[in-house]
């Protein structure tokens, strides 16, 4: 029996494996438009598909971005700037991708631009600091799709989610979590509706890396110790805080720095004639996140609790 279902195993995987591995005709033709695209993941992946000869459109939150980002690829990748808070901003973004692409549709849009700060203990934030994150990693995701969806159903195309390892375990607080949380319930229900026009939507759950996006992450944490009134400092205690502070900045740099390994599973997304639903990337991701929240919550509550610090008014 065992034998058998070994045999199975590997002829699953050699059929993913075969699969996976062909790719769509006619790449140097085809458009595909990304989000912020400035630094990090969205700069490496402009790049590495202008490389691969594809018709980059890169939105950029700054001008310096945008002309940095042309400086260093060819004179096919095309950049704009977008503020994906504001829906003027994406709505002159898709008239202008409307015009690059004209006849032939977008082929890939990928919502890649987020923040993640601030970040810290749900009792240290007011509303307005989870709009600020939901706002960009959520609605501006929505908004940028749903501008762009019919060119991308006209071409058959691709739209690929970043959302991260913390849309599937809420690690810490924040609007960060919600966000991405928010970002897999869009794209699955996006996903089953797309089925009908051909278009793939894919979500990307990257664990840790280190990008800029995780440098602003240690000045932000201290920033809202600073504000907080003094009864809920006298709650948390000094030690609290710093024993925090000491962890936060140990996760941030431990993140891996091979941005590779997302921009990889993006391509992928975009250029396989069978792209998968998830990509999880980093081992971080594979071995630790995505398992641990398939266990029973009691359990999982205990994995990433048991190290955590204890408020001086804790119980």
């Amino acid at each position: 029996m065992w034998f058998y279902l070994a045999v199975l195993l590997v002829l699953y995987f050699f059929r993913r494996w075969y699969r996976e591995r062909q790719t769509v005709e006619n790449l140097t033709e085809k458009y595909v438009f990304i989000t912020g695209c400035d630094s990090g993941f969205g700069n490496l992946l402009a790049k590495q598909l202008d490389m691969k000869g594809m018709r980059v459109l890169a939105g950029c939150y700054t001008q310096k971005g945008a002309e940095e980002l042309e400086k260093a690829t060819s004179d096919r990748l095309k950049t704009t700037i977008l503020d994906v808070t504001s829906t003027e901003s994406v709505a002159a973004a898709a008239e202008w991708v409307k015009r690059c692409v004209g006849d032939k549709g977008l082929w890939g849009v990928v919502n890649n631009a987020g923040i993640a700060t601030p970040m810290g203990p749900n009792d240290w934030l007011t509303k307005e600091d989870f709009v600020k994150i939901l706002s960009v990693n959520l609605l501006g995701l929505v908004d940028v799709t749903l501008q762009m969806l019919s060119l991308v159903k006209r071409a058959r195309g691709r739209v690929v989610n970043v959302a991260s390892t913390m849309g599937r375990l809420a690690f810490f607080g924040g609007g960060y979590c919600p966000s991405k949380y928010g970002v897999e319930a869009f794209s699955d229900s996006l996903r089953r509706e797309m089925l009908s026009f051909g278009v793939h939507v894919s979500i990307i759950e990257p664990g840790a890396f280190h990008t800029s996006i995780s440098m602003t992450v240690e000045d932000s944490f201290k920033d809202l110790w600073t504000r907080l009134p003094s009864d809920i400092k006298v709650q948390y205690g000094q030690q609290y805080f710093e024993n925090c502070h000491k962890q936060l900045v140990e996760l941030l740099y431990s993140g891996s720095t091979n941005l590779n390994l997302v921009t990889d599973a993006i391509e992928h997304a975009l250029t396989s004639c069978h792209p998968r639903t998830r990509y999880s990337s980093g081992w971080d991701a594979k071995f630790f996140y995505i398992p641990v929240s398939y266990l029973p919550t009691t359990v999982a509550d205990y994995i990433l609790t048991r190290g955590v610090p204890k408020p001086a008014q804790g119980i």
